[in-house]
């Protein structure tokens, strides 16, 4: 049982980097956020990349993360499993992990533009990987304790694995219901 909890804390500390990603589609439409620039006769990021999307997905990243820190508060999470740590480094962690995870996203279409790979075109692993590696990245560098305490001390090594497992499953599926609403081209 304590396996499966630590599992899904994984998950549950992951909320503010799973959300931004679906949530700029959402939001997405407007302007570029490359302004149409090329870089060596390709587009920086593509038309796919939005103002309005970064902006939303991190907001609705952000969004989530105070509601978990409210429940968490309102739960006496004494143990720190399900929480983020003290007010102002929770909230740093929360941004951090939306902000970090739609720089991971564009660092993606920044990669995949550079291959001459068009918006849109399957790129496994980069593809379902690529926001989660920005969110981690970020919270690495600005929250490093947090990070070991909560991904790599212990048994909660398998709250990380569990995120590395779920993310693609999740991405897929995300990305099949997002089609058939009719918000993206591609269900991949």
């Amino acid at each position: 049982m304590d396996a499966i909890i630590v599992a899904l804390s994984g998950f549950w500390l992951m909320l503010p980097a799973f959300v931004p990603n679906s949530a700029a589609v959402l939001f997405g439409g407007g302007k570029p956020i490359d302004l149409n620039r090329s870089w060596r006769g390709k587009r920086i990021l593509g038309d796919g990349k939005t103002w309005t999307g970064l902006i939303g997905g991190i907001s609705a990243g952000i969004a989530v993360g105070v509601i978990q820190m409210m429940l968490g508060a309102s739960m006496g999470d004494k143990n720190g499993l399900w929480g983020f740590g003290s007010l102002p480094t929770a909230f740093g962690i929360v941004i951090a992990l939306a902000v970090g995870s739609l720089l991971g996203d564009l660092t993606g279409a920044f990669i995949k533009r550079r291959l001459g790979l068009q918006r849109g075109a399957k790129a496994p692993v980069l593809d379902q990987y690529n926001f989660i590696a920005g969110a981690l990245i970020a919270v690495i560098l600005f929250f490093p304790s947090w990070f070991m305490s909560s991904f790599v001390d212990g048994a909660s090594l398998l709250g990380l694995l569990t995120v590395l497992i779920v993310t693609p499953i999740l991405h897929r599926s995300v990305n099949i219901y997002g089609h058939r609403l009719g918000l993206k081209k591609e269900p991949w």
